[in-house]
């Protein structure tokens, strides 16, 4: 039995899954518009069956929520206005599809999870990914720091030791010439054709 494929593209019901107090809904709204209904009948539909649905499948949202969302994600005109909207967990969602009697919402539910399960996958190989980075990370740090020495190592073999050059001209260290009167008294001229 091959089931009919829904007119819902899977972008649409991955951007209605928000994340909402740490954990990954969609909104009484969003829903309505997937399973084909007015958000009022499936709130009643829910309301009619409350005891399937604890705070861990769904939640009201409050006031200060609803404004975010409002400003923040494309929603539909009715959401500013909204009094009560409330958010479905994963859990929530799957609840749903044993108290909207229908064909489209069993559908809809059917592809609805199966995004959910993508997604989680996804998440799972993003943290599998950042895992193995930080080992990897973890494991070069040391390596960076022996890298450096290396280089510096071999840039010191390649200078060539600096050579000690002799001093042409007078030394620094020789002691003064001691230029004085002779035994004749009188003083000694020095002469200087400057060829030395």
């Amino acid at each position: 039995m091959t089931s009919k494929k829904l007119p819902i593209p899977v972008e649409r019901i991955e951007k209605a899954i928000l994340l909402l107090r740490r954990q990954k809904v969609m909104l009484d709204r969003d829903l309505a518009v997937l399973y084909g209904v007015e958000t009022r009948a499936l709130n009643q539909a829910v309301k009619r069956n409350r005891d399937r649905f604890p705070d861990d499948f769904m939640f009201e949202l409050t006031r200060d929520e609803i404004r975010n969302i409002s400003q923040s994600v494309i929603c539909s005109s009715t959401m500013k206005h909204a009094k009560n909207a409330y958010a479905f967990t994963e859990q929530g969602v799957a609840m749903l599809s044993s108290v909207l009697h229908s064909k489209r919402a069993v559908q809809v539910n059917i592809e609805i999870m199966r995004v959910f399960v993508r997604l989680r996958e996804m998440m799972a190989t993003h943290k599998e990914l950042a895992f193995k980075l930080a080992e990897l990370e973890e494991r070069l740090e040391g390596h960076d720091e022996q890298i450096q020495n290396i280089f510096e190592a071999i840039r010191q073999l390649m200078t060539p030791p600096a050579r000690e050059t002799k001093k042409i001209g007078f030394g620094v260290n020789e002691p003064a010439a001691r230029y004085g009167k002779g035994k004749s008294g009188g003083s000694r001229k020095q002469i200087c054709d400057g060829n030395l």
